[in-house]
């Protein structure tokens, strides 16, 4: 996850400079939940080295292969379809990248102390009331505008800034979207339980790597298909609302704002190139 946000956290050195500090990043992240002990440190940090290795040998190239399509696609209109069929292909790297990880954090799940469990409990307790001042606004109105400012600046930060026609399209977007904020939490809160709960099995009976193996696939089968199945139906129905807006949204744009796109994407794609050839030297 913390990859993902490194590769979609801003361009230029940015970009870079994370990324190729991405190991110690990782683990002060992870080490925020867990604190590790001395042993546990060693493990994780080599398990983060390899994985980064293993990345950027393996997926890098295929990330600069992926913004070139992009780039090319631009310029042009865009169709629900075809918006769905690229959240698919970042959703199948995604989950390459993780999957790659399951055999660590196998390892190291079931080494997890009650101590450190309470701890990622306390820590996901924080984040959860940040996440709640960000999303959960109790006063429907303010949660829609807070909605609505952050897709408009998500927007401008890709195309550049929107024309009023532009910014009341995302308004109307935003207020007939299917998303549902207390939905959408109670299914993190879910998430986070499970992981709670797997991590205190697999240490309560200091499980072998190939059931602890198997119980971590297992968690992150859930988050793929959750077993609420009201959630599940209204993620696919999120899904389908939100290829349909960003292929409207990006059909208002007018030729400058497509190429400010077009720009951004190829700012991504040399740096990952750079990237590439960083590991090659």
């Amino acid at each position: 996850m913390l990859a993902a946000s490194l590769l979609l956290s801003g361009c230029g050195m940015a970009l870079r400079l994370g990324y190729n500090q991405g190991t110690s990043l990782a683990f002060r992240w992870l080490d925020g939940y867990a604190e590790f002990d001395d042993a546990q440190s060693l493990r994780v940090r080599g398990a983060l080295e390899d994985w980064f290795a293993w990345h950027r040998r393996t997926q890098l190239p295929d990330y600069v292969e992926l913004m070139a399509r992009a780039r090319a696609e631009l310029p042009g209109p865009a169709t629900a379809e075809r918006m769905c069929s690229w959240s698919n292909e970042l959703r199948a790297r995604f989950d390459t990248a993780i999957d790659r990880a399951v055999p660590a954090m196998a390892e190291i799940l079931p080494t997890l102390s009650a101590q450190q469990i309470a701890s990622i409990e306390k820590r996901n307790a924080s984040r959860n009331e940040a996440y709640r001042d960000d999303f959960l606004h109790r006063d429907p109105h303010k949660r829609r505008n807070a909605a609505i400012k952050r897709e408009i600046e998500r927007a401008e930060d890709f195309y550049g800034r929107l024309d009023d026609v532009q910014r009341a399209f995302v308004a109307t977007a935003m207020a007939e979207s299917p998303w549902d904020g207390d939905l959408a939490y109670a299914e993190r809160l879910r998430r986070q339980a499970d992981l709670v709960s797997t991590a205190r099995k697999l240490g309560a009976k200091r499980a072998a790597p190939a059931e602890a193996e198997a119980e971590v696939r297992g968690w992150l089968r859930r988050i793929a298909r959750s077993p609420n199945e009201a959630y599940w139906r209204y993620s696919v129905r999120l899904v389908e609302y939100n290829c349909v807006y960003a292929a409207d949204l990006h059909n208002l744009m007018s030729a400058e704002q497509r190429q400010k796109a077009v720009k951004k994407v190829k700012e991504y794609e040399d740096e990952l190139r750079a990237l590439v050839g960083d590991g090659a030297s």
